[in-house]
Order: C-alpha cells, then sequence, then structure tokens
C-alpha cells in the first residue's frame, strides 16, 4: 500500500512542478520587460530594490492566477503608466522619445555640412 500511494504520489508532482517551472518562466520573461520604477533603465529582473521585489512577486501573483503575460503587462502599465516598459508604445506622448534622436542626428549632420562648406569658402 505505501508504495502505490508513493507511485501515486511521484506521478502527480511531474505536472505540478512542470506549471511551476513554466510560470517561473513566463514571470522571468514579463520581469524583463518591466523597469523598475526605482532604478534607472533596469528591469524589474535585474534590480535588487525592495520595489523592485515587490514587482515581481505581483508579476508571479498575477500569472499564477491565470493571467497572460500580455494581460500581466497591461497591469502594471496601468498601475505605473507607461514609464514601466522598458520599450514604450508609439504614441502621441511619446513622439519626442522615439524620433527626436533621429531629427538631432540629422540637424547636426546639415549643420555640420553647412559649416564645412563656409570654412572652404573662406
Amino acid at each position: 500500500m505505501r508504495y502505490l500511494l508513493l507511485f501515486l504520489m511521484l506521478m502527480i508532482s511531474p505536472p505540478a512542478m512542470a506549471q511551476e517551472a513554466d510560470i517561473e518562466t513566463r514571470a522571468r520573461k514579463v520581469s524583463q520587460s518591466l523597469r523598475c520604477v526605482v532604478c534607472q533603465n533596469q528591469s524589474i529582473d535585474d534590480s535588487d530594490a525592495p520595489l523592485a521585489a515587490d514587482m515581481r512577486k505581483l508579476v508571479r501573483d498575477r500569472l499564477k492566477a491565470g493571467d497572460s503575460d500580455a494581460e500581466v503587462i497591461a497591469y502594471m502599465q496601468e498601475r505605473y503608466g507607461d514609464y514601466v516598459l522598458l520599450k514604450p508604445p508609439v504614441q502621441g506622448n511619446t513622439y519626442a522619445l522615439w524620433f527626436l534622436p533621429f531629427v538631432l542626428l540629422i540637424g547636426g549632420g546639415v549643420w555640420f555640412i553647412r559649416t564645412g562648406r563656409r570654412g572652404e569658402a573662406s
């Protein structure tokens, strides 16, 4: 009887362990895409800040509750704002973030070319 019970316990354990490993893998993936709101440009997966630990726990709790990865990210975005995303969306309030570096690069190139030509004419 004891061996039968042991056998049944061993047969039940692997699916539970596999599900826990799957949730851990998903939690790490989601945590790597979320920014620690205390740290500068560091994911909550990499951060040692106490708030990042709380955020990682919240991600795991949401995943265990059955939320998809996208739902967890949307929840965190709603709670902490767009800043929590390491890759913020392209929208009206982030145009400067996405396009200003290119505008400055092109403007600097134009300025460099124009000032260089003036120097040749002198």
